[in-house]
């Protein structure tokens, strides 16, 4: 019986080592391009759709290994290529510059994108004029945005003759460059003056907000763009000490001091994006799968800041949490 000892005590040593093993499931590889408290709660809502549809890392029933390149496009390249590398059962993708990076290095791994515009607008399309093959997930176009800056003439009066809003858009990216774009036909059609100055990196985010508010602008509409959510709290700092309201397509924005928007929820957009994930994960099949409009949109607004700027608020809005 001794001489068998070690053998057997080497087999309940493999043994609970495979069992403490993280898990032995599918390994999900989660990319975000950078922090930010807004974009986090896409996370969230992605964990929590495949933790309901029975994909949990408690029950180690699938692995999500997490990678944040921390606004490094490098590092997101590099973060990209080592899931690849690994060949993880798929990619979760967070914001556009993820989005993006991901379809430029994997043509064989689905791809589930959240908080990233539809492939028109991120510039993936083929010459066919579809999709990539393996892109899925929840996406956004450009008309909620119609929606939500045509909110600040209603609920707005101006200084002088004409209402004035400000916002700041970065010109490396291709969607803020497009949504600036398209807000400026939409306010020469609302007879409002639009100000835009472009911001390509949250460092100089307090000069430009400043040089924003020295044109003496009625409001600031937040952009939804990585800089922007990046630097949203000198942005705020900025415009309330100018008592200059902001206004934004983001729900998450709100939460952190805007007055009011008309846009996706982050959380439920990382939700939308986990449960088509979770569908894959059962069938291993990507068949009915594909980039889907975002579902869930939310009429919002912060009570301090209403209050602090005496705006009336129409009922069919609902205060944030």
């Amino acid at each position: 019986m001794k001489k068998y000892l070690p053998l057997i005590l080497l087999t309940i040593l493999a043994s609970a080592c495979k069992s403490t093993k993280p898990n032995n499931g599918p390994v999900v590889g989660f990319v975000d391009a950078f922090e930010d408290a807004t974009i986090a709660q896409a996370r969230v809502g992605f964990t929590d759709a495949l933790k309901k549809e029975g994909f949990s890392e408690e029950k180690k029933t699938v692995q999500i290994e997490y990678r944040n390149a921390q606004g490094s496009i490098p590092t997101l390249t590099q973060i990209v290529n080592y899931f690849v590398s690994e060949q993880v059962d798929l990619l979760a993708t967070c914001t556009t510059l993820s989005s993006v990076t991901a379809v430029q290095n994997t043509k064989t791994i689905p791809i589930f994108e959240m908080v990233s515009p539809t492939p028109e607008r991120m510039k993936v399309v083929g010459a066919d004029g579809k999709a990539p093959a393996n892109l899925f997930g929840a996406v956004e176009d450009l008309q909620y945005i119609d929606t939500s800056f045509s909110i600040i003439p209603k609920l707005l009066k101006p200084k002088g003759t004409k209402l004035v809003i400000g916002m700041i858009y970065n010109e490396a990216e291709p969607q803020s460059a497009d949504a600036m774009q398209r807000i400026k036909s939409l306010a020469n059609k609302l007879n409002v003056t639009l100000i835009a100055l472009p911001l390509n990196t949250s460092a100089d985010a307090q000069l430009v907000t400043q040089a924003l508010l020295a044109k003496n602008i009625d409001a600031f509409f937040a952009n939804p763009d990585n800089t922007v959510f990046a630097s949203f709290e000198t942005i705020l700092k900025n415009c309330n000490a100018a008592n200059v309201p902001i206004f934004t397509s983001e729900a998450g924005l709100v939460q952190r001091g805007a007055v009011a928007a008309f846009g996706a929820d982050i959380y439920q957009w990382g939700y939308q994006a986990g449960e088509q994930a979770a569908q894959y994960l059962k069938t291993h099949k990507t068949d009915g799968l594909k980039p889907e409009m975002v579902k869930i949109r939310k009429r919002v607004y912060n009570p301090a800041a209403v209050k602090k700027y005496n705006i009336a608020i129409p009922s069919n809005f609902e205060a944030v949490k």
